[in-house]
């Protein structure tokens, strides 16, 4: 079954240590997008934000930074806990290095790719990758509808990493909530981001069961 991964980005930061542990028992690991107002134009928040979040939960933090100079972000967000660091190919102009960078820190690499953006784009460095994100919406604002050709991408995404013997989780964020996270996740995901269909809820946990539920007999 696929892991489940809420977003902070869709939390209430008025409460953000309250509403952590509301998705402590039901969730594999905690999503956190860091946005720098240049390569999307929401700025969300900095490596003091992760330290504070990394004090309250032992779930693996997957920090997505959506910046547009990702190499001098990977040091200060490592430090501050991220246990998986995912930087997007449009920006990495020596994305091997970049990647490198990450591991060297002591946090798992990632790369992740816009929906327009082909997936084999990251293909020569999968063995540097331990995770590639594929965004299913338009990256820098929560709430958004899935984007339907994405399904298609994720299933030949899944298809290409098992022909090429890669052993890289398939992460997809955006748009996803009870009613397509089955298909999303038969298509070939192996972590579902979720946001605003989580922290949008007046149960965060409940939503996450009820994901679950609906995850069941999907492979």
């Amino acid at each position: 079954m696929a892991k489940l991964a809420p977003s902070i980005l869709s939390a209430d930061f008025g409460r953000l240590a309250e509403q952590i542990a509301a998705v402590e028992g039901e969730a594999d690991l905690l999503h956190l997008d860091v946005m720098d107002g240049h390569f999307v134009p929401p700025i969300s928040f900095g490596a003091e934000v992760v330290r504070a979040i990394r004090r309250r939960t032992r779930l693996f933090l997957d920090v997505h930074l959506m910046v547009r100079n990702p190499d001098q972000h990977v040091a200060p967000f490592v430090e501050a806990g991220a246990d998986g660091v995912t930087v997007h190919v449009e920006v990495c102009p020596h994305l091997h290095r970049t990647l490198q960078r990450i591991r060297e820190a002591g946090a798992r690499a990632g790369v992740a790719l816009n929906p327009s953006t082909p997936f084999d784009h990251s293909e020569q460095v999968l063995g540097d990758c331990d995770l590639v994100l594929l965004m299913s919406v338009n990256p820098g604002f929560g709430g958004q509808q899935f984007i339907p050709f994405v399904e298609g991408k994720i299933a030949a995404a899944r298809g290409r990493l098992q022909a090429l013997g890669a052993a890289c989780e398939l992460e997809v964020d955006g748009g996803i909530k009870p009613e397509n996270c089955r298909a999303v996740a038969a298509a070939g995901a192996s972590i579902l981001v979720i946001g605003s269909a989580v922290f949008g809820s007046p149960d965060p946990a409940a939503s996450l069961r009820e994901i679950r539920r609906r995850l069941k007999g999907a492979s």
